[in-house]
């Protein structure tokens, strides 16, 4: 039994889970929100670890693996937090100035609290280390690219890991002979094209911005509105709040909650309807990209808190294609099964399934290996 103290630190919240490795038995866990605000649960992250530390009690973990957003083009493994590591993650924290800096937090205080055991990092970024240049480069001035680090890196690899491989065990075949589309749904969204259990394209780029519709983030949006808006008056701190914060289903209807926007629109709500049109359009947008970019797929899978639990948009997002070889089971697909499940008929070339994720269990694994325990 390898025990693994799994830390997500946030701007706000620790999220932690205390599990076994190898099993995937979670012995303990829980978060602590709202860290620094008035009536909060901490007065900082240092505090908000010593919490987690007391609810701990004797528990001793062998290794502790962080969750970080962005490792860069450098980081594409997980990777063993020594001062060095410490260091460089503060410098590229530039890339993610929303994600990182609170990633630190947590690392400095656990570090803090277990000093004695190895520190892993597993970064969200790097599953996606295997695109091919083709994907990763934007078309700009090369110089300027390359001093700045703009590139497009992509986003919820540790979920596209575990998920790819559960997906090879579902099926019964080895994932280096599978082609997969994997839709990651939650508040933030993204999908990854998977040849071989390799990441050849994926739809987030150099921030988590890009790409899908998402609870409160834009998505694909032409640079030139920001110009726009720019010359209208708005500053750039107001235009970086307006595409994270106040955009996506947030911006279109009120609020950033998928349920929330299907039961609106179910009443008639007409703003609901046009935004939930516009999310499956662009979800059927990189879905035909990326059938193209595979040349075709073994399976299009479905995870995260949406894509595990919301029929109406697993529905909407393949209806129609039976003549791509791509049909789902009605029945199947609106069952209240929440383990991993095929839901496509039988008759199916492109298998459609769902496949629940476990972002902490993942971290674990890769943190054990990394620490080479």
């Amino acid at each position: 039994m390898t025990t693994v103290f799994v830390v997500n630190s946030g701007s706000s919240s620790i999220k932690w889970e205390l599990l076994d490795a190898e099993s995937g038995s979670v012995y303990n866990g829980g978060i602590v929100e709202r860290i620094g605000e008035p009536g909060g649960g901490a007065e900082d992250h240092d505090d908000g670890m010593q919490q987690i530390l007391a609810k701990l009690g004797d528990e001793h973990p062998a290794v502790v693996g962080h969750r970080v957003v962005h490792g860069g083009a450098e980081f594409t493994q997980a990777t063993v937090i020594t001062d060095e590591v410490e260091h460089r993650l503060d410098e590229i924290s530039v890339l993610a100035p929303l994600h990182n800096p609170e990633n630190l937090k947590g690392i400095r205080a656990a570090r803090a609290a277990f000093g004695d055991v190895p520190h892993v990092a597993v970064f969200d970024t790097a599953f996606h280390g295997t695109l091919p240049p083709e994907a990763y480069t934007y078309a700009i001035d090369a110089d300027v690219a390359r001093e700045h680090g703009i590139r497009r890196y992509g986003f919820h690899g540790t979920s596209y890991r575990y998920v790819a491989g559960k997906t090879a065990e579902l099926l019964g075949r080895e994932l280096s002979n599978l082609k997969l589309i994997v839709f990651h749904l939650g508040n933030g969204a993204s999908v990854c094209a998977i040849d071989g259990g390799r990441s050849i394209d994926t739809s987030m780029g150099m921030t988590p911005l890009e790409g899908l519709v998402m609870g409160t983030r834009s998505g694909d949006i032409d640079p030139g509105a920001l110009f726009h808006l720019g010359r209208a008056g708005m500053t750039l701190p107001e235009l970086d709040q307006l595409l994270n914060r106040r955009s996506g289903l947030l911006g279109m209807t009120g609020t950033g909650d998928m349920r929330d926007v299907h039961s609106a629109a179910d009443a008639g709500d007409e703003n609901a309807k046009a935004a939930l049109a516009v999310y499956y359009h662009r979800l059927r947008h990189y879905l035909g990209a990326y059938l193209v970019a595979l040349g075709g797929a073994d399976a299009i899978v479905f995870t995260a808190g949406v894509g595990e639990n919301n029929a109406a948009t697993r529905r909407e997002t393949v209806t129609g294609l039976d003549g791509f070889g791509i049909e789902l089971d009605a029945a199947a697909n609106a069952s209240s099964d929440r383990g991993a499940r095929d839901i496509s008929t039988p008759a199916s070339a492109t298998k459609v399934l769902v496949v629940p994720t476990n972002e902490e269990l993942q971290i674990a694994r890769e943190a054990v290996a990394a620490a080479s325990l």
